[in-house]
């Protein structure tokens, strides 16, 4: 039994060191995780203005204020975007409408991310702003501000603080579905573990090293959130 141990420690301790002492491989993880951010952050950040215009479009009609033509564009993307894989869509992106143009990986990445996230992110929204009490507009306007003075000034600041959580957990599946990206070879976390585990032949280590990764990075934006959400629960009672 100790025999059996005793090899399994060694074999266990000559794969590490293949798996990321040779060749700097463990940089390779680094560098994906770079990757990974990058593209996480600016897909966010693009999905939280898309998601915002097209939930102040949807909630138009809340209001009374319903513009057709952009409501029913609206209403269609959330529909195509929801109702299809974020992979699919990424690979349409890529090799359909940016075929035949020499552009970043990274950045088409972030904009198939970026497109699928504003979805849901405009859902999220809409919720938010509906969830005012409508005679905080009525209040609004009822002191001589514009509709959208209203809602910049009145509306949209309590929405935002009530969709907080729901932005951070939409924040955690994002990150998580951009593992996707290596389908247009995005050197991204995953396809970094992967290579590793092509040139290795070792599939336990580097997987493990990314799921490890990827744990503690919603860990920490887990924590984030509960630390926001504490704090937004104090102010509610001042």
């Amino acid at each position: 039994m100790n025999m059996i141990i005793a090899l399994s420690f060694s074999t266990l301790k000559e794969n590490f060191y293949n798996d990321f002492i040779v060749d700097n491989r463990w940089k390779w993880l680094v560098d994906g995780l770079g990757v990974t951010l990058k593209v996480t952050l600016m897909a966010s950040f693009l999905g939280i203005i898309i998601g915002l215009l097209v939930a102040l479009v949807k909630v138009s009609q809340f209001h009374g204020r319903k513009i057709p033509v952009l409501s029913q564009i609206a209403d269609a993307y959330v529909l195509v975007i929801r109702g299809t894989p974020a992979v699919v869509q990424l690979l349409i992106i890529y090799y359909v409408i940016f075929a035949s143009v020499a552009i970043d990986k990274v950045l088409v990445a972030a904009l198939a991310f970026g497109l699928n996230s504003g979805a849901y992110v405009a859902e999220i929204f809409r919720a938010g702003i509906q969830s005012v009490d409508r005679g905080q507009m009525e209040a609004g306007r009822s002191l001589g501000l514009s509709y959208g003075l209203t809602m910049r000034k009145i509306i949209l600041p309590q929405a935002v603080k009530n969709t907080l959580p729901a932005l951070f957990n939409e924040l955690i599946t994002l990150l998580k579905e951009t593992a996707v990206a290596g389908y247009i070879a995005v050197a991204d976390l995953t396809r970094a573990g992967d290579l590793i585990r092509a040139r290795t032949f070792d599939p336990l280590l580097p997987l493990l090293a990314v799921a490890l990764i990827y744990l503690v990075i919603v860990l920490l934006l887990t924590r984030l959130m509960n630390l926001l959400e504490r704090r937004l629960a104090r102010s509610d009672h001042r």
